[in-house]
Formats: structure tokens, C-alpha cells, sequence
């Protein structure tokens, strides 16, 4: 009776240590994912946003990129190597544009190509209203890759895919 008592605590730690390793261990996926839900967080602009919050959010947004990112949007015109400053500088200008702004991520596809490379490729939507107050609302395709950078998962590369209409 008392071995069963034992075991059956032995058993219950186990399960438990398993548990708070997968919940408290993210998987590589979930970091990535995770850096998806950070920069969705800074672009995400609200009509009460504050100037001190709006300077915080192009800070944290700069630091998600790796020192140089190669940017590939042909349809906005933006595409080259930029370095984190300049990438936190397009944001506060893309940003100032919208009163309201949104950014969603979904869809994920995860492939880790090679030890500490991740490509990602995903679909993107952007909703908000700008201050001239029209309404925004678009959905893209984006390939990214991710490297992993003294433990951090940044942004090396984002290419938005061009997709055929009807």
C-alpha cells in the first residue's frame, strides 16, 4: 500500500515536471510566432496613442530586426537592405498616416531551413482608418526569414508575395 502511495506520487512529479517544461519551455515555433505577436503589438496604433508610447513602439519594433533586413514590397515601392534605424523610421511614417491601425498575422508555415534559420511564410492583415479617415483593410501574402541571433529570433528578411487577381 505504501509503494502504490509512492509510485503514484513518483508518477504525479513526473507529469507534472513534463507539463511545466511544455508550458513554460516555448518551442523555436512559438518564439518565432512569438516575434509575429510582438510586431503586430508596435504596429498597432490606437486614436488615444500617446507621442511617448508611439516613440516606444518604433523603438521595440527596430529592435526585432537583425542589423541589416532585406525588404521586397515592389507594389509600395519599398524594397533594398535597410538597417534596423531606418526600418524603425519607415514604421513612424507609415504609422502617422493612420489614426487607427491594426496588424494581424495568421496562417502560419513554419520551416526551420537550416540551424537557426526559420522561414516563415504567412498571411497578413492590415485594418485601420486613416487620418483622413478612410478606411484601410488589406490582406498579404509574406515570406519571411528569421535568423536566430545570440538567442533571439530577428527578422532578416520580409518579401510580400504578389498574388494574382481574378
Amino acid at each position: 500500500m505504501v509503494k502504490i502511495k509512492y509510485l503514484s506520487i513518483g508518477v504525479l512529479i513526473i507529469i507534472i515536471g513534463i507539463v511545466i517544461t511544455v508550458v513554460l519551455l516555448p518551442s523555436e515555433e512559438k518564439k518565432v510566432k512569438k516575434q509575429f505577436n510582438l510586431l503586430s503589438g508596435y504596429a498597432t496604433k490606437s486614436p488615444e496613442e500617446s507621442g511617448f508610447t508611439l516613440l516606444q513602439k518604433m523603438k521595440n519594433i527596430g529592435s526585432l530586426f537583425d542589423e541589416q533586413c532585406e525588404l521586397k514590397a515592389p507594389s509600395q515601392s519599398l524594397s533594398g537592405n535597410y538597417k534596423r534605424e531606418e526600418i524603425s523610421s519607415y514604421a513612424g511614417s507609415a504609422r502617422s498616416y493612420f489614426s487607427q491601425l491594426d496588424l494581424r498575422f495568421y496562417d502560419f508555415n513554419i520551416v526551420f531551413s537550416e540551424k537557426g534559420v526559420a522561414r516563415v511564410t504567412l498571411t497578413s492583415r492590415l485594418t485601420g482608418k486613416s487620418v483622413a479617415g478612410e478606411q484601410v483593410d488589406e490582406t498579404r501574402e509574406l515570406e519571411c526569414v528569421l535568423k536566430k541571433i545570440e538567442g533571439k529570433w530577428l527578422f532578416s528578411q520580409i518579401e510580400v508575395v504578389e498574388v494574382l487577381k481574378k
